[in-house]
């Protein structure tokens, strides 16, 4: 009889071990096989560069002349010659006053002239046979005193009346209002047929001239002590003599063709707004620029020397403040803290924290940890692998 031998035991360990053996081989070589991880970033090099400087205020304008229309004599309105809103010339008629009045004074001022140069006439002849006589002492010395006095009191009333003639001949001008500069008209404040009196009632419309045309606006205080203080520190460097150029923005967007300077400063803040008024004067000959229209005024000029530009998306925020990230030795990322200056355009200026030649991390810095080691790519491909 054959003895039987059970093995399965026997089996069932050895089944263990190879299996235990087996998971330790997978251990080891998931191991083996980990490797570093590194993180694709787009970056942009610092480089210095002078960087001009464009400050912009919202503005009104206005007339560099506005000049009030009055009557400067009384009567009767007769008829307004100018369009209303339209732009007149220098010289241009504008009303007409009624003339009758006034020609009729001329008339009687010239003949009230011609009596007394009648009488002037008559006292020099009169003076001449005087002087006759007294040279033949037949008239006593106060006849020839009298004849000379009556001659000068007749040469001075003919002055008097050719005055009187000159203030009719004025007075008739008077009635003929011209504009005395060119520029755009205003509305009518009076109609035809009014009475106008050359008081405080003769004010009839007025005139703004448009070329040049004054562009106001107005600079806080914390704006003007920061401005000073840039220039002090040397970021900012500013035209000689504060020649800045002024450019003109519309409303639209549009920007008007011509340039103006800077003109006017006033002294003092205001104490009502806390402002600072500064005037500007733009050329205008077409007249495309109207007074008190609402547009900006962009100051051109000034320049910030070795500015240091980075993009805005390059900037994070933490609980220390704002901070990039820089590429630095063996591509490794460094935390960088920063100082922040204004905006230009899609950029900041950076006034402190990064240097000439550093290399900044634009785009992925959300995804990097501190010592991690960053691969630089071209902004495409770091989309591409997005």
């Amino acid at each position: 009889m054959n003895q039987i031998r059970f093995l399965w035991p026997t089996s069932a360990l050895g089944t263990a071990l190879v299996c235990a053996f087996l998971l330790n081989g997978c251990k080891k070589e998931k191991t083996s096989v980990a490797t570093v991880q590194t993180v694709e970033v787009t970056a942009v090099k610092v480089e210095p560069r002078t960087v001009p400087i464009t400050s912009e205020w919202i503005a009104q304008t206005e007339s560099s002349r506005q000049v009030e229309i009055r009557a400067r004599v009384d009567g009767i309105l007769e008829k307004r010659v100018y369009r209303e809103g339209s732009l007149v010339h220098e010289g241009e008629v504008m009303f007409e006053m009624e003339r009758k009045p006034f020609e009729a004074r001329l008339a009687l001022a010239k003949a009230e002239l011609g009596e007394q140069e009648a009488r002037l006439a008559n006292a020099r002849q009169t003076l001449a046979r005087v002087k006759d006589l007294s040279q033949k002492s037949v008239v006593s010395r106060q006849d020839l005193d009298d004849a000379t006095n009556s001659e000068r009191a007749a040469a001075a009333a003919v002055e008097a009346a050719k005055a009187k003639v000159t203030e009719a001949e004025l007075n008739l001008s008077y009635t003929t209002v011209r504009a005395p500069i060119t520029g755009l008209s205003s509305y009518a404040t009076k109609h035809d047929g009014s009475y106008i009196g050359a008081g405080a009632d003769s004010m009839l419309t007025y005139v703004a001239a448009l070329d040049p045309i004054r562009v106001n606006f107005s600079v806080s205080e914390n704006q003007l002590l920061r401005f000073r203080d840039e220039i002090k520190s040397g970021r900012l460097v500013v035209p000689p003599d504060d020649a800045f150029e002024v450019e003109v923005v519309l409303a639209d967007g549009q920007i008007h063709p011509q340039k103006g300077r800077l003109t006017f400063g006033d002294l003092a803040f205001s104490r009502d707004t806390g402002t600072y008024l500064v005037r500007a004067e733009v050329p205008n000959p077409e007249g495309d620029l109207r007074p008190g229209q609402f547009v900006h005024a962009r100051l051109l000029g000034a320049v910030r020397p070795n500015a240091i530009l980075i993009p805005k998306r390059s900037v994070l925020q933490g609980a220390q403040g704002s901070f990039v990230w820089v590429v630095g030795p063996q591509s490794k990322a460094e935390l960088r803290p920063i100082e922040l200056g204004d905006w230009y355009g899609d950029d900041w200026f950076v006034n402190e924290g990064l240097q000439a030649g550093e290399t900044v991390v634009v785009d992925g810095g959300i995804k990097v940890q501190p010592g991690e080691t960053l691969k630089v790519v071209e902004p495409a491909a770091q989309l591409g692998a997005k």
